[in-house]
């Protein structure tokens, strides 16, 4: 086991296919980062969450902070091809943050990673647009449902007070 593969947090020790070219990426990449893992869809009433979501990467990429986006038909609002989807999210609204191919988000075929984020928080995604946020040390310490927004002062006041943590 390599010391990076070692460090990894078990949240974390997956992989997911990146949304623009389906290429296979290890979540250990994102070790020690404060994240925001947010389940996404096309044709949700709240989609133009991209938006905020775009700017609340924007403003805390570059202090160890990282949005990561999976878009899921689980509420079926999420078109079936992943190309119009990266058209949406990287045309239309803009997005830079990580995006990966669709995933389940709820149930026993759920992916990984979103099997360990209901287990830490106790909550599964109730519809699309839910968000985790995980600190530094690969633990969910709070969970969003969808109408609390990206930029909403309770997320940023707590990602503040994570990425002040060292």
């Amino acid at each position: 086991m390599t010391q990076a593969r070692a460090a990894c947090p078990r949240l974390l020790n997956h992989k997911a296919a990146r949304l623009q070219d389906e290429a296979v990426q290890d979540l250990c990449q994102y070790a020690g980062q404060v994240l925001l893992v947010v389940n996404t869809a096309s044709y949700c009433g709240f989609t133009p969450q991209y938006e905020a979501m775009e700017k609340l990467y924007a403003l805390y990429a570059g202090k160890g902070f990282q949005v990561l986006g999976f878009p899921s038909n689980d509420f079926a609002q999420e078109d079936n091809d992943t190309k119009k989807i990266a058209e949406l999210c990287f045309n239309t609204y803009g997005v830079k943050f990580p995006m990966f191919t669709p995933v389940r988000v709820r149930g026993a075929d759920a992916h990984p990673l979103y099997a360990e984020l209901t287990k830490a928080s106790g909550e599964p995604p109730r519809w699309n647009f839910h968000k985790y946020l995980v600190d530094r040390k690969g633990r969910v310490v709070a969970s969003y449902p969808s109408r609390v927004g990206p930029l909403d002062d309770r997320v940023t006041a707590r990602i503040d007070q994570l990425l002040a943590e060292k």
